[in-house]
């Protein structure tokens, strides 16, 4: 009670205390500060009921209104008597020992306001980023603290005071000497040892100061000058028996104090309050994209953060019984991205291949590379939403050499599976389970094989197909162009007098005249993309093959794939909408964004000339396209779903505007080498068996007009349809035939418009 009597009586004389100058006023407030610890005898009331707090924020005001008062940039005399009396290094020994109880909590509130309310530079000031250092070493030592929100607020405004001028950052690199010094280590060190810490030692150019290496355990001689001795006595005893009692740290294991700021935040993202986490990121975020190379590389070598980034085996084992934890790992992984996404070039690097070691190698390979069915298709499910939500360049790449390997020479049938995860993933899009063919009379097992093989395909298709959209060039090459390279897949010769014929004038009978198509001039020249040389003809122009001209070559491709398909198989001139023409449109668009993509890659522009290819080298598609082809010649006998993901993926590979696949994947007429196959061979193939199957097939053409209706959603579900697969295979086999036609005509108009 007498505490509290007197607490109230001290506020009322100061409330009545006449208006001082401010250098004045600023002097008394400290100075009331400091005379609480002469003259307290009670060290274990809370700060909140002494009058430490309303001098804080007494000092904080006045600082602030002597810099509006004075011009920009002009330090005024309460600050320097902050910076010479060594004041926040004083209130940072006060903080730590936590004397009153709260004290830390104020401490941190002063540094935060005096750094975000002071306009001018302080961090420069060796009486100011030197007791900041100390500070930040006291944040995220405990977890759950009462001080955690204080710590990050404090955290966050260094972290934005370091990214409005990068170069400070170099105050907050500490040498692992001063850091051991400044906890009361010892320093007797080995020359051994001496030798090692020069290798992690960061050059801040800072001057080297010989108090520095001694920790600041009470306040400073000059912090006190005009107090009497005898009160000098009474404060050095009180501060000298303060209780700094040692606090457990959080569980983050600190290999070096180099980076003290990093190290604090990491900390903290571990906090149970997830707004803390969150915060803590965001300021790592900051502090990774400092453009500052000795920061970057002490950020990555000195301190916890690659290897914290990545999730342990145990914690994804755990983590993974239900939904909740779905959504924290993409969250996690979210963060990953953009924090390596904004990072600092030396620094993205060293976390992206952090990431790739630790979780892509150490956690999702074994995931995809198991034998459990459920396990492997929860494990491509995840991969290919990692593939979707990656924005990162620099992530991007390690996540594309970890799922394809790093290869870019031809690939040959004998060394398939020389990355084994690219040959697992490869096989998934081809998947039949040995499950199903081993007893085909227990149909639910049966059933439920076959169901996880569907799911595997089309997962892994899908996976794909959002890779191949990727802005990584090693995508496309190690999946395709590797094995095209050399044009092996063609035989120089002209054509033979059975392929001219099928050829009258250039035109197919009964085939679309594209100079009456509205839409051969329905996109309009500025939407168009620059010239291109290699679409303006194909086949190359031989003294027996003369070259058409353009406009006679694109009627012949395009036909070409209309007229793939008998008329006796066709449904969709029998449903309104469903024209070649609607094709057109998307394929405009996608073209125009594969080619912003590519633009950068440097194609050619032309077809790499014959005389320089190796013809006589064996020619191998590759795994991945040898997979789609095949898939392709069962479209068929296979379910709806993977013929449209199978024939989705085929479609974005002839959307790519390099010439090598646009020869194999789009020309009709390009001379293949013996024991090839293109694309256009496969649909001819399937076409043929379709030619003998549908006459096999009783009112085959009313039914295909049925399943297309239901399909479409024009006709209600109703009884089973016999033969519903072949039927199925048929209309998307159509729709991809107009397609590829709609692909190959944007190509030549993007290529031949000025």
């Amino acid at each position: 009670a007498f505490t509290l009597f007197h607490s109230l009586r001290k506020r009322n004389v100061e409330s009545l205390a006449p208006s001082l100058p401010l250098q004045e006023d600023f002097v008394y407030h400290w100075k009331a500060i400091t005379h609480y610890y002469i003259e307290t005898s009670d060290d274990k009331a809370p700060v909140t009921d002494t009058n430490i707090p309303s001098h804080l924020e007494q000092m904080l005001d006045i600082l602030v209104q002597e810099e509006n008062e004075r011009e920009s940039g002009e330090t005024g005399p309460c600050m320097e008597y902050l910076l010479h009396h060594k004041i926040l290094e004083t209130l940072y020994t006060l903080g730590k020992a936590d004397c009153p109880p709260g004290m830390k909590q104020q401490v941190l509130i002063f540094y935060t306001k005096l750094l975000g309310r002071i306009r001018q530079p302080l961090l420069p000031h060796i009486n100011v980023h030197r007791p900041v250092q100390k500070l930040i070493r006291l944040c995220g030592e405990v977890l759950a603290t009462p001080t955690e929100n204080e710590e990050i607020q404090f955290l966050c405004i260094v972290c934005a005071k370091l990214k409005q001028d990068p170069y400070l950052v170099n105050f907050f690199l500490e040498n692992k000497m001063k850091s051991l010094a400044s906890k009361g280590v010892p320093s007797v060190i080995s020359e051994d040892t001496l030798k090692g810490q020069d290798s992690l030692s960061t050059d801040t150019g800072q001057s080297q100061h010989p108090e520095e290496l001694s920790g600041a355990t009470g306040m400073e001689q000059t912090e006190l000058e005009d107090e009497p001795p005898h009160q000098m006595d009474h404060l050095s005893t009180s501060l000298d028996n303060l209780s700094v009692t040692s606090l457990p740290e959080a569980s983050v294991v600190r290999p070096n104090q180099d980076y003290n700021l990093v190290n604090s935040l990491l900390n903290l993202t571990r906090s149970p309050d997830g707004r803390i986490a969150v915060k803590a990121c965001e300021g790592l975020m900051l502090l990774v994209s400092l453009p500052e190379p000795a920061a970057a590389k002490c950020l990555t070598q000195s301190t916890c953060l690659s290897p914290l980034l990545v999730f342990s085996h145990k914690e994804d084992a755990s983590a993974f019984p239900g939904k909740r934890a779905l959504i924290s790992f993409l969250s996690w992984f979210d963060y990953c991205d953009q924090l390596i996404k904004e990072a600092q070039k030396t620094a993205a690097v060293a976390l992206a291949k952090a990431v790739h070691e630790r979780f892509f190698i150490g956690v999702m390979e074994p995931q995809l590379m198991q034998t459990s069915e459920m396990g492997i298709l929860t494990s491509t499910a995840l991969l290919h939403r990692i593939v979707r939500q990656v924005t990162s360049d620099v992530l991007l790449q390690e996540m594309v050499f970890f799922i394809l390997g790093e290869q870019r020479e031809p690939e040959t049938v004998a060394e398939i599976s020389r990355h084994p995860l690219r040959h697992r993933l490869i096989e998934h899009c081809d998947h039949i389970s040995d499950e199903i063919l081993w007893n085909t009379g227990f149909n639910v097992l049966y059933l439920r094989y076959f169901q996880y093989s569907l799911f595997y395909c089309i997962m892994t298709l899908r996976m794909f197909e959002h890779l191949l959209q990727k802005p990584n060039e090693h995508i496309l090459y190690n999946l395709v162009l590797r094995n095209l390279e050399e044009r092996n897949y063609t035989e120089c010769k002209p054509l033979c007098p059975e392929d001219k014929d099928v050829v009258e004038n250039g035109l197919i009978a009964g085939a679309v005249d594209l100079e009456e198509d509205p839409l051969f001039t329905d996109i309009s020249p500025e939407n168009t993309l620059p010239n291109q040389e290699w679409l303006s003809s194909s086949p190359p122009a031989t003294p027996d093959h003369p070259k058409n001209d353009g406009k006679t070559e694109v009627h012949k491709i395009v036909n070409s794939f209309l007229c793939l398909v008998p008329d006796d198989a066709k449904s969709s001139y029998h449903v309104e909408g469903t024209g070649y023409d609607t094709y057109l449109r998307d394929a405009h668009r996608q073209f125009r964004d594969y080619c912003a993509i590519c633009l950068r890659w440097e194609w050619p522009g032309s077809p790499k000339a014959l005389e320089k290819c190796n013809l006589e080298a064996a020619f191998f598609e590759g795994h991945f396209l040898k997979v789609l082809f095949d898939r392709m010649g069962r479209i068929l006998d296979q379910p709806y779903d993977v013929n449209l993901q199978v024939t989705s993926v085929l479609s974005r590979l002839s959307l790519f505007p390099h010439p090598h696949i646009h020869e194999y994947l789009l020309d009709p007429y390009v001379n293949l080498a013996p024991g090839c196959r293109s694309l256009f061979s496969v649909i001819v193939r399937v076409v043929g068996d379709l030619m003998l199957r549908i006459q096999r097939i009783q009112d085959f053409t009313p039914k295909l007009l049925l399943v297309r209706k239901r399909l479409l959603g024009l006709e209600p579900e109703g009884p089973l349809i016999d033969h519903i697969t072949l039927l199925e295979g048929v209309i998307v086999l159509e729709e991809f035939c107009k397609e590829l036609a709609a692909i190959a005509f944007v190509k030549y108009h993007a290529s031949s418009t000025p």
